[in-house]
């Protein structure tokens, strides 16, 4: 699928199904946080994979998205901008795979850090969505046309 496609597609998804992602896939996933751009290339983040996700999901906003995964990816980074970066790049590479993804902000973040060892950034949740969606099923144009977004006007400013 092309860029924009899976841009225009892309939904944060929260119900998962019951089905293992392949080690290759959750190996391209995280590839693709590691070679995201850095603010001075410092790349001073870390992947934490966590498999108690039972434990993590009592750390963030809604517990069922991380619990029902079948991967979580903890991001430790010192600046938001690239821990974003690096979230939107791995759920991009994700759904173009077929895999579906959402962010987790930490509701509770000392729990996050004994757990992981560090304050994690985000947590995101990634799975085969419990509801299949074909991206490729409409132009990326109808997709952008049926998003739950504020009409381009409102949000461009040139001066």
């Amino acid at each position: 699928m092309d860029v924009y496609t899976a841009v225009a597609s892309k939904r944060d998804e929260r119900r998962y199904a019951d089905r293992p992602i392949p080690d290759e896939l959750v190996t391209r996933i995280l590839d693709a946080g590691r070679v995201t751009g850095s603010s001075q290339n410092r790349q001073n983040w870390e992947f934490v994979v966590v498999s108690d996700r039972d434990a993590l999901a009592e750390a963030v906003y809604v517990p069922r998205n991380v619990r029902t995964a079948a991967l979580a990816v903890a991001i430790v980074c010192p600046r938001p901008f690239d821990a974003g970066r690096a979230a939107q790049n791995m759920m991009l590479v994700a759904w173009g795979e077929g895999i579906a993804s959402c962010p987790n902000g930490i509701r509770d973040a000392e729990a996050a850090e004994r757990l992981v060892g560090a304050t994690p950034a985000i947590v995101l949740s990634f799975g085969y969505p419990a509801k299949p969606r074909d991206p490729e099923s409409r132009p990326a144009e109808e997709w952008s046309r049926r998003a739950n977004r504020k009409p381009l006007d409102d949000v461009v400013r040139r001066i």
